[in-house]
């Protein structure tokens, strides 16, 4: 690590700490040449898989999205915050344990789904009514025969 003060790449380690959280290790350092001292922060790069969507565009994924879609869907459900902040994590954690540079946007949209369901049976059903594109009311009714089996 270059000394931000001299430039010089002689610098060493006086202290390490990992952060409350363990995901950051702060790093004490002190230069060799011009004996200052000042801090580095190490973390893990994390990255996320382009998403492919079905007219084969890509796209960076965007956790925002995710949440945009929790939110319309659990609009006025009894659903606390964190319980969504959960599922979006678990659905970032999947997308990122598949290990590929890319992922098809239906295959996210599943992994949505199958969050909600856990989470709300309205709220999915709403969701499930845009996602799959819903042309009448017997496709309600087919959504709702098969969340009233899961109970």
């Amino acid at each position: 690590m270059k000394c931000p003060f001299c430039g010089s790449p002689d610098t060493q380690v006086v202290d390490s700490r990992v952060s409350d959280e363990g995901d950051t290790v702060r790093r004490r350092r002190r230069c060799n040449v011009c004996d200052k001292r000042f801090t580095t922060f190490e973390t893990a790069e994390v990255r996320l898989p382009q998403v492919v969507k079905q007219n084969g565009q890509r796209s960076e994924f965007d956790r925002e999205k995710i949440r945009v879609s929790f939110h319309r869907a659990l609009h006025k459900r009894p659903v606390p915050t964190q319980l969504v902040d959960e599922a979006i994590s678990r659905i970032l954690q999947k997308a990122l344990a598949i290990g590929e540079r890319e992922i098809p946007s239906r295959q996210i949209g599943e992994m949505v789904m199958t969050e909600l369901a856990k989470l709300d049976k309205v709220a999915y059903i709403r969701f499930a009514s845009v996602y799959r594109s819903f042309s009448d009311v017997e496709d309600f009714r087919d959504v709702i025969r098969e969340v009233s089996k899961k109970d």
